[in-house]
């Protein structure tokens, strides 16, 4: 549960939202129209989305089990099971314990996105759509920049990661907010800030997180649950991701075959502006009954970055 110190940060997240100077309490922030990347996944088949800045990862290594796939396939586009004349975004990853047959997915959009307002609607799920339950699947929604060099502090990272059957020190079910300055893979060293929240997510939820004035406020459904200062604020641009693998230090001890999947609806970025949860929610409202199925006016990095979906 929530502590009464992090519920009563929730409350005043939801009332105030600073911004770099600009007050973002509805969806059109200022008189200017921001700069945002929009996405709500109507897609039909992969390739559309790729017109549109968005890769799948299909290179070998970390995170998960080591040397296993990084699989193309397992990013499709479904009705939403709720919602039939709604399409979201499909992440598939299966196991049965081996790396020859696991299979990781990972969908990345283009480096460019730093400071501002990360949002998306990702559905959850707390078992696998068949075989035995209780492996470390973590379902995430981040921003990463590549690491060039072990222990750089050129790096940049900011991960909601959610753990339906727990791990990272945890037995109970959780959604860790992570924030990271870097790290090494061997021996394995890390400098970075985490929070985490413990209850089911199970189904639906809206993950916020705005980065300005050396401050990384994280929200699940409007509550503010972690907050992350200037010693893990991010350096340099980043990619933004969603993606689902197993951690190699719990797997359930069986043979058999599991798969598990989350359902991204709609992710949302506003560069430069802090916009709180309702504004979020609001905003994409507005693009939808405008029809718009995608936009993005977030200019290129300069000087521009190469696309970057590994590690």
């Amino acid at each position: 549960m929530l502590t009464h110190k992090i519920l009563i940060k929730a409350q005043l997240g939801l009332l105030v939202a600073g911004t770099m100077g600009i007050c973002a309490t509805s969806p059109v922030a200022n008189a200017n129209s921001p700069q945002i990347m929009f996405d709500d996944f109507s897609y039909r088949q992969f390739s559309d989305a790729q017109k549109n800045g968005w890769q799948i990862r299909d290179e070998t290594g970390h995170p998960g089990i080591k040397n296993a796939t990084w699989w193309k396939e397992g990013v499709t586009f479904h009705p939403d099971p709720i919602n039939h004349n709604n399409t979201v975004m499909r992440i598939t990853a299966k196991t049965d314990g081996t790396a020859e047959n696991t299979r990781h997915t990972q969908v990345c959009h283009n480096r460019k996105y730093k400071e501002g307002t990360y949002a998306a609607r990702v559905y959850f799920n707390d078992a696998p759509q068949y075989g035995p339950d209780g492996d470390a699947v973590i379902q995430t929604f981040y921003a990463i920049s590549p690491l060039k060099a072990p222990m750089d502090k050129n790096y940049s990272e900011m991960d909601f990661e959610y753990l339906p059957n727990g791990g990272w020190g945890t037995e109970r079910l959780a959604l860790f907010a992570t924030s990271w300055e870097t790290f090494q893979l061997t021996p394995w060293t890390k400098v970075n800030a985490y929070d985490y929240h413990i209850e089911s997510l199970q189904g639906w939820n809206t993950l916020v997180l705005q980065v300005a004035d050396n401050t990384l406020k994280y929200y699940i459904n409007g509550h503010l649950f972690a907050e992350h200062g200037a010693d893990v604020y991010p350096e340099v641009p980043m990619s933004i991701n969603f993606n689902q693998w197993f951690d190699p230090n719990k797997l359930v001890q069986s043979t058999q075959m599991r798969q598990y999947y989350q359902d991204v609806d709609w992710v949302y970025f506003v560069k430069d502006q802090v916009v709180k949860p309702t504004a979020v929610v609001k905003a994409v409202e507005q693009l939808r009954k405008s029809n718009v199925a995608q936009r993005d006016t977030v200019p290129d990095w300069r000087p521009k970055q190469a696309d970057y979906c590994s590690l």
